[in-house]
């Protein structure tokens, strides 16, 4: 696979030409496409499953699909959009897959009165927990959650995805999405301020030293 730089665009394309160009087959048009989105693209999935070697694999799978529907692009959104919500249905599809066992979801849990009177909480935005922390900190609390709290944080407070949109996409409930949420910020507010302690510890160990 070859790096994933952006490499050069071709001036003389408009994003709109480019893309309908690339409509037609024109070989030129689809390999400025990907060499402009395949970066982001590969990063995105990176993100998703944390593993380079599947994440390349993924890339390389997303822009086969997308050189086979690029013909279904209405214009309705913008590219760029239209391309990461492929992104993100096809890595879902993949963690969802037997191949790769490894990255199940966790479970969407059952809907308990506690939820249900918690809701209202879920959806809104922790102040607390953005632009509070460094964000060392953040992606190394990340890799810690479980596969299924970390797709879920991702795709709503990272990717923008909405509650039902996310629900679809998992097959659950907007409940059910939220409250997952709502634990994966908390257990990463946990694990930052545990991360936070003892980086703290150490440098105090250093300084006494």
């Amino acid at each position: 696979m070859r790096d994933h730089n952006e490499g050069p665009v071709n001036k003389s394309y408009s994003e709109h030409d480019l893309i309908r160009t690339a409509q037609t087959g024109d070989i030129e048009a689809l390999s400025i496409i990907y060499e402009k989105y395949s970066r982001r693209v590969f990063n995105l999935c990176l993100r998703m499953i944390r593993d380079r070697s599947d994440a390349e694999d993924l890339t390389q799978d997303v822009f086969v699909q997308l050189f086979r529907k690029i013909h279904t692009f209405r214009g309705q959104s913008a590219f760029s959009t239209w391309l990461h919500r492929l992104a993100v249905n096809m890595v879902l599809m993949e963690i969802r897959s037997r191949k790769t066992h490894r990255y199940s979801l966790v479970p969407i849990e059952q809907k308990s009165e506690e939820d249900e009177s918690t809701h209202d909480q879920f959806g809104r935005e922790d102040l607390n927990l953005r632009g509070s922390v460094d964000r060392i900190l953040l992606q190394d609390a990340l890799d810690e959650l479980p596969p299924g709290y970390r797709l879920v944080f991702l795709l709503h407070d990272v990717h923008g995805y909405e509650h039902q949109e996310i629900a679809e996409i998992l097959s659950c409930s907007v409940g059910n999405c939220k409250s997952q949420l709502h634990k994966a910020r908390l257990k990463l507010r946990r694990l930052i301020e545990e991360e936070a302690r003892q980086e703290g510890e150490s440098c105090c160990a250093l300084r006494a030293a």
